[in-house]
């Protein structure tokens, strides 16, 4: 799976989001984790003085106020340390939260999500330039993020990848695991590393069933640590969900990552990425060898 590199991208107007330098960015909310990463990325935190529950990283992030939970804010919580600049992320809401906070005086600017790298690309550039980050900033920053992307473009090119059936679980509900389905953060990574998506059909974040799960039959299982979590171990959450009789199970092929940087698409998804593609491939190379 190739990607076009993009070294530094310009965007304005109604093409991708409105990018243009703020008039006042001296009190910034994040609203949205890989917002508040991509920040801290362009180590532009300085102004910062809010941020969501979703925007646990870097770990200093934690030290800012919370204005709750991206899809569930209130007019009072964005409002309540007077900001002069919100940037959100494409679903924050709810909608009529969002209308309310747009009729007042405040700036605010929702950048959209993209399930690519150079969707990850573009929106650490017009991060930038709406905080007013220099060109060479900018372009320093997406140079790093091309190296990233061009050894993620040589790993996911392996044929072996191709082959591969990745189911990606969210968390689990009762005895069923939500999934990812297309037009999702989960698809959008799986593509990324060069696999196919053990359930195609699906659309959305859904649950599934064991039963459906085992006519799929994935080869690997990737979870969010936080669903993996009340199972303590790899072969707990196999057994106790059933999943030990995929493939993916019999051969214990469960990858574990935290959330946000599985799903986020901030800069570390890409770091991700390349972790879950290294790991795979090794192992598909170890059993070969056998």
């Amino acid at each position: 799976m190739h990607y076009i590199i993009i070294f530094i991208v310009i965007i304005t107007g109604e093409v991708y989001a409105n990018c243009k330098k703020a008039i006042d960015n001296s009190k910034v909310v994040g609203a949205g984790g890989s917002i508040t990463e991509t920040i801290f990325f362009l180590n532009l935190q300085e102004n910062l003085v809010a941020r969501d529950l979703t925007s646990n990283f870097p770990k200093e992030a934690l030290d800012l106020p919370s204005i709750g939970y991206v899809r569930n804010l209130s007019s009072e919580g964005l409002l309540s340390l007077s900001p002069t600049l919100i940037l959100g992320e494409g679903d924050v809401g709810p909608p009529n939260i969002i209308e309310q906070v747009k009729k007042t005086s405040v700036d605010f600017r929702i950048i959209p999500d993209e399930y690519t790298p150079s969707g990850i690309i573009r929106k650490v550039s017009c991060v930038g330039e709406i905080l007013g980050a220099s060109s060479e900033q900018i372009k320093n920053k997406i140079s790093k993020l091309n190296t990233s992307v061009k050894i993620l473009n040589d790993l996911s090119s392996n044929p072996d990848l191709k082959n591969l059936k990745i189911m990606l679980v969210l968390m689990m509900r009762g005895s069923s695991p939500i999934v990812a389905g297309s037009k999702t953060s989960g698809a959008g990574f799986i593509k990324m590393i060069g696999a196919r998506n053990a359930l195609p059909k699906l659309e959305g974040w859904k649950p599934v069933s064991l039963e459906n799960i085992r006519v799929s039959n994935p080869d690997y299982i990737i979870i969010t640590s936080r669903g993996f979590k009340p199972f303590g171990t790899s072969q707990k959450f196999l057994t106790q969900t059933g999943l030990i009789k995929t493939n993916a199970g019999k051969k214990g092929n469960l990858i574990i990552e935290d959330g946000m940087a599985l799903l986020g698409f901030g800069p570390r998804t890409i770091h991700t990425a390349i972790k879950a593609s290294k790991k795979i491939t090794n192992q598909n190379e170890s059993v070969k060898s056998k």
